[in-house]
Order: C-alpha cells, then sequence, then structure tokens
C-alpha cells in the first residue's frame, strides 16, 4: 500500500494551504491508498476530515486510508512525526515544546511510535543540527522510525537520513511534507501489508514489516526563494518555538500544583 507519510493541511498547520479534502482528492488520482495527516502539534486536520467522512461512511465511499498524526516541536531536538493507536489521541501532543526523552517516554507508553521529521535539514528543526544530538547521540535507538525521504528537502540532506536510518536500522518513511498543492504526493511510503489504521501501521513497523520509500524533489520551497534570508526565518522560528515552549512548561507547572 502506498501512502504519502508526512502531509499538512489548512484546517491544521498555520503554514498549510490545501484543505483537508483536496489534499486527499489529488493523493488518489494519482494512485494512492493513504496519508498521514502531520499536521504542526494539531489534530485539527485530523478532526475535519473526521467530520467530512462521516457521510462518506454513510453512503460507502471510503476508499482511502486517512491516519492520524502530528508533527511535534520538542524543544531539544527539532520536529517529531507521531503516530499513536487508532482510539488514542493525547492533547499533550498539542502543546509544543517537550524535550525529546519525555516525548518519547509518553508515546510508547501509550502504544505509539515516532521518529524525527527531516532529520538532516535545518538548524534548530531537525535532530542532526541541534544540541541534543551531538551530545546525546543514543537517542536514536529509541525511536521507531527514521523519514528518510522528504520531498521538500535537498539530495544531501535525503541521503544522510537515509545513512542515519540504515546506520540504526530502521525503517525510512517517505513523506512530501506537503504545504502546498503542488507538492502533494512527491514521495512515498510503501507498506507490505493491509494498513487499514493506525494500530495496523504501528504493528507493521514494530513487527519488522517491510517498508520502502522514495520521490522526487518539490523545488518551490519558502527556503530556496528565500536564500541566504531564509536562516533569519529560521532563527525567528527557533525564537518562536522557544517562547511557546516555555509559556507552555509554566502551564503545566500550574495545572500539577492545582491538582
Amino acid at each position: 500500500m502506498k501512502f504519502d507519510m508526512h502531509c499538512h493541511t489548512k484546517e491544521g498547520s498555520m503554514d498549510g494551504k490545501v484543505p483537508v479534502s483536496q489534499v486527499i482528492a489529488i493523493l488518489k488520482s494519482r494512485g494512492f491508498h493513504g496519508m498521514l495527516i502531520s499536521d504542526h502539534n494539531s489534530y485539527k486536520g485530523y478532526g475535519a476530515w473526521v467530520k467530512q467522512n462521516k457521510a462518506s461512511k454513510k453512503t460507502g465511499t471510503t476508499d482511502f486510508v486517512v491516519l492520524k498524526g502530528i508533527e511535534y516541536d520538542t524543544i531539544d531536538a527539532g520536529h517529531m512525526l507521531i503516530i499513536m493507536p487508532t482510539d488514542i489521541r493525547l492533547k499533550i501532543l498539542e502543546l509544543r515544546g517537550l524535550p525529546v526523552q519525555l516525548l518519547i517516554e509518553i508515546v510508547h507508553r501509550n502504544g505509539g511510535i515516532l521518529g524525527p521529521a527531516h532529520p538532516c535539514g535545518e538548524k534548530y528543526v531537525s535532530i542532526t543540527n541541534t544540541r541534543k544530538y551531538r551530545h546525546r547521540l543514543a537517542v536514536m535507538n529509541k525511536f521507531d522510525f527514521v523519514e528518510g525521504f522528504n520531498a521538500c528537502e535537498s539530495y544531501e540532506s535525503n541521503r544522510r537520513a537515509m545513512k542515519l536510518a540504515n546506520k540504526y536500522h530502521k525503517p525510512a518513511f517517505g513523506g512530501s511534507d506537503a504545504h502546498k498543492i503542488d507538492c502533494i504526493g512527491l514521495a512515498y511510503t510503501e507498506f507490505d501489508g493491509e494498513i487499514h489504521n493506525e494500530s495496523d501501521l504501528i504493528a507493521c513497523v514494530r513487527n519488522h514489516g517491510t517498508v520502502s520509500c522514495g520521490g522526487e524533489y518539490y523545488t518551490g520551497t519558502t527556503k530556496e526563494k528565500l536564500g541566504r534570508a531564509n536562516k533569519l526565518l529560521v532563527h525567528a522560528f527557533w525564537l518562536y518555538n522557544r517562547i511557546g515552549s516555555l509559556r507552555n512548561r509554566y502551564k503545566r507547572k500550574l495545572e500539577i500544583k492545582n491538582m
């Protein structure tokens, strides 16, 4: 089965440009069997699909698998792709800023899997370009997969990502990281088995099922258009993420104190 394992939606990501229904239509037209909605720290895109899908179930037109995922902003190790079991949706995953070690523990304790998104990409948002990776390489052993091909990354970034997956013996996922129409479905992950929901996917990964990935490159990314100025955007995003993380940490401490 062929999936795009990294998709953003207009409903769930601030920088998403395409409604979830349109993403699905495009992927179906390109021969995909399913997708992973991986909005930034949000399940809103998936929630929008659930509402739309109620009518489809009544008419028997569900022929495309939509998986519930999230792209999580850690405070110390960049972005992580997370897939939780079918009936589990953790609110804490919608509050960015957890340290990666705690995030791994939370996800695994609740039966989910996770792995670094675009692990060899931009500073701060990619694990190999963070101090966490440079000083504590052992964290890689705790991941369940690695995003090995990202359509919005460079050839060198993806080459290094695949090398990382092979080094740590992790299955490699492929995803378009699509925010715009032109990028949807440029990358794929193929699973040798039936995937009908998140729990099927988790079982496939944990049982060492055959997973392969690949695709083509998207050349219309913001970082390519900005050139050197993209570094300023990266640093600004890090500052935004850092402030948001500290605010969320303060809120969690207050909640614990008032329990």
